[in-house]
């Protein structure tokens, strides 16, 4: 009788759970501070806003990477429990083979039983995973659209010729450095948050 392969290991869900992790949870350890010079940009100017800063600091951003996070480590326990079990069934299966506690045909049957309880555990975790990047991408959606729609309205308002976004700490993108007058990250941020309570305030 061959031994029992090793069950298949699972595709990490903890890798989606940290990149949720990454893009949130430092924002709580750690606050950006304020920009020095305070002064609004003059109408018709190209200001940009940091959008690390805005994803660590709008209260939305937090609020549903929490409810993401709480999610997504309930599906991954449920995930390494049932792993776990199989993996019990197919040492124990194995330590009975290797005494020689069952017949030939009982094995085979015990073997087969074990591949597709294997192959339905692959198929689980699988549909797992897609399930919480799905549920990812739609929190990342539902964030952008807040963003950008509160963008463009506060830009009515100000009336400058463009908005730029950047990313990154050692070489952020695409504005590398600028004037600190057109960093428009605090007013954003303060904005997004005073909608943001408003909104709720609405719904409760």
């Amino acid at each position: 009788m061959k031994k029992l392969p090793l069950i298949l290991s699972i595709i990490a869900l903890a890798g989606v759970i940290a990149l949720a992790v990454v893009n949130f949870a430092k924002g709580s350890t750690k606050k950006a501070e304020p920009a020095q010079n305070e002064a609004n940009p003059n109408k018709g100017a190209i200001v940009y806003f940091n959008m690390d800063r805005v994803l660590q600091e709008y209260d939305m951003a937090n609020d549903l990477s929490s409810v993401f996070q709480t999610k997504a480590n309930s599906i991954s326990q449920e995930v390494n429990r049932r792993q776990n079990k199989l993996q019990r069934d197919a040492n124990s299966f194995q330590d009975k083979v290797n005494k020689g506690l069952m017949t030939q045909s009982t094995a085979q049957v015990q073997y087969q039983k074990l591949q597709e309880q294997d192959a339905s555990f692959q198929n689980y975790a699988a549909q797992k995973q897609q399930e919480i990047a799905e549920e990812q991408q739609v929190m990342m959606n539902q964030i952008f659209d807040a963003i950008k729609a509160f963008t463009d309205e506060y830009n009515q308002k100000m009336g400058y010729a463009m908005i730029l976004v950047t990313q990154g700490d050692i070489l952020p993108a695409p504005v590398v450095t600028g004037d600190a007058a057109l960093d428009i990250t605090d007013a954003l941020i303060e904005g997004l948050n005073a909608a943001y309570v408003q909104q709720k305030g609405k719904t409760e």
